[in-house]
């Protein structure tokens, strides 16, 4: 791939050569970097770099020219090269109308002029910009192959899991792809050898395990120290929040995961009422920000590792994995957050993950394009789903056994629901049964007031329902409330509870049953189920443990 551009555009031409000096001096050894000083010039510049197949990673304009504001230059690039990111500059009076471009055209960023020291001001940003640019874009011998058939449940599970741990794949359909034939033929693969995973450096893969698999895209999968100071079990919003304080106040930190980072929100197409990102941040973006900033202080990632049990051992407790492995450290975090509940209707168990999934990533909807998904739940998940999947699907079928979408959904989402011409809402209805020769075909939909039946046709299943905890693994000594949600703090005084502390000092405020054991996020008990508390709470956790380990 040639050398992307960074397009600057001012119709002052002191101002244009003090951007491109600066835009140089950083990024002239990566990128190309080109002026115009109007907002036509700008757009013949762009029409000419993209008949010359020549990539625009990012476009710096001044609001304020003659002829064409800099939002009017935008909102044309945004329909020329759409993922081109846009950094619009601006005066203080103009920062309203910025906001606005938000929401009107996609704009990923303002700033107000001027931007001395670029140290400080401007190079941050575009680090930012030019960084979620290159991870949409990357080198195609970068890429890792993943051949299979679609309708396969370990296919999903590895695209899934790429997906979700930022590493590029290309999927290749055995039944559409002559590329993909000519890949099995040459690897000798039989049918039970799919998924077949290339990477660029090392031996192909067969239907590889996740742990395999991780191995082989370089993920980190094993702890290096023999004791850590804190062991994070879980990393959604609350785990990476912890594993970040943690880490950069000294403590020997590790975080073990056994999916990716994120949890259910590393999945979400957009959060966009967390603190700080007004245009809304999607959460694999989140997550990955996060997973950055946790190991630029120090703290170690296990990937790919199931933990089955929970150990104590005199002052240390030990995580211990599904394959024989183990993880020791003075103190633990529970911030394994919480599962969607499995839908019960007759033939779905069946059917697998062939065409029924629970949850969904932002890259899912690229799949559904033209077709009819159909979306179980109510909550602030399920509606960002619907967003993402209508934005390419042809319609989408939202399924809510309640009679309002306001009773558990954000306003903001609500109005955005109805505002999509594509979408509909079946309220009061459920999925009773699901059926399909190899893989979904159709599901019928019952009324729950008259109980009419109806059938429906459609490939795409989308659950969103409930949350279940998976905690079984902590063993008999943390209390759990009757759903497996872990007690902590003062709900442990309760007279059916004080009987499971063993200490005369009172559990702090996160603290399990069993001291030094810790809970944070949507897996403890009466937790907020936002990311904004549970980020609160893995950030509340560290300050407890640092009391913690100065009482041992």
């Amino acid at each position: 791939m040639p050398r992307a551009t960074i397009l600057a555009v001012d119709d002052d031409p002191q101002v244009v050569r003090a951007i491109v000096r600066d835009l140089r001096a950083r990024y002239g050894e990566t990128h190309r970097i080109v002026r115009a000083t109007s907002g036509t010039e700008a757009l013949d510049v762009l029409a000419e770099l993209v008949l010359r197949d020549r990539p625009v990673a990012l476009v710096v304009c001044d609001q304020r020219m003659p002829g064409m504001t800099g939002i009017e230059v935008m909102a044309r690039v945004r329909e020329v090269t759409p993922d081109t990111r846009l950094l619009l500059l601006t005066a203080y009076a103009d920062t309203e109308v910025a906001i606005r471009a938000i929401n009107e055209i996609g704009l990923d960023h303002y700033m107000v002029k001027p931007w001395a020291p670029p140290e400080s001001q401007l190079y941050p940003v575009v680090d930012d910009l030019l960084d979620d640019w290159a991870r949409d874009h990357p080198e195609a011998e970068s890429v890792v192959r993943v051949v299979g058939h679609q309708w396969s449940d370990r296919g999903h599970e590895v695209r899934t899991f790429l997906a979700r741990n930022h590493v590029p794949y290309r999927w290749l359909d055995v039944e559409r792809d002559e590329e993909a034939t000519r890949l099995v033929e040459l690897a000798g693969a039989a049918p039970a050898d799919l998924p077949l995973v290339l990477v660029p450096e090392g031996e192909t893969l067969r239907s590889p395990t996740t742990l395999e698999l991780a191995e082989a895209v370089g993920l980190s999968t094993r702890a290096v120290q023999p004791l850590y100071d804190l062991c994070i079990v879980g990393s959604g919003p609350a785990g990476l929040a912890a594993a970040v304080y943690a880490a950069s106040e000294g403590l020997r930190t590790v975080v073990v995961e056994r999916d990716a980072p994120g949890g259910q929100a590393g999945q979400s197409a957009a959060i966009e009422n967390y603190l700080g990102f007004p245009k809304g941040v999607s959460g694999a973006d989140l997550t990955r920000r996060a997973v950055a900033q946790a190991s630029r202080f120090g703290a170690e990632s296990v990937l790919a590792r199931e933990v089955v049990a929970l150990e104590h051992r005199g002052p240390v407790h030990a995580v211990r994995f599904a394959d024989g492995g183990e993880v020791e450290s003075r103190a633990v975090l529970v911030a394994t957050g919480v599962a969607y509940r499995r839908l019960e209707a007759e033939g779905l168990e069946e059917l697998g993950s062939r065409g029924v999934y629970y949850g969904s990533s932002a890259s899912d909807a690229a799949q559904t394009a033209g077709e009819t998904v159909y979306v179980v739940g109510a909550a602030n998940s399920a509606g960002q789903a619907v967003l993402n999947f209508a934005a390419v699907a042809e319609r989408v079928v939202m399924v809510v056994r309640g009679a309002r979408l306001e009773d558990s959904m954000s306003e903001y989402l609500v109005e955005r629901i109805r505002a999509a011409a594509n979408v509909e809402v079946r309220f009061r209805s459920e999925v009773a049964a699901a059926h399909g020769d190899g893989h979904l075909e159709g599901v019928t939909l019952v009324d729950r007031d008259t109980g009419e039946r109806c059938e429906a046709e459609t490939s795409w299943l989308f659950v969103f329902i409930g949350a279940a905890p998976r905690t079984d693994w902590l063993g008999e000594e943390v209390v759990r409330d009757s759903k497996g949600f872990v007690v902590t703090g003062p709900d442990l005084a309760l007279p059916d509870r004080a009987h499971h502390w063993p200490l005369t000092r009172p559990p702090f405020a996160l603290e399990t049953s069993v001291p030094g054991v810790f809970a944070a996020g949507d897996v403890r008990l009466d937790s907020m189920k936002r990311v904004a508390s549970a980020v609160g709470e893995g950030g509340m956790a560290v300050h407890l443990v640092h009391r913690y380990l100065a009482t041992v």
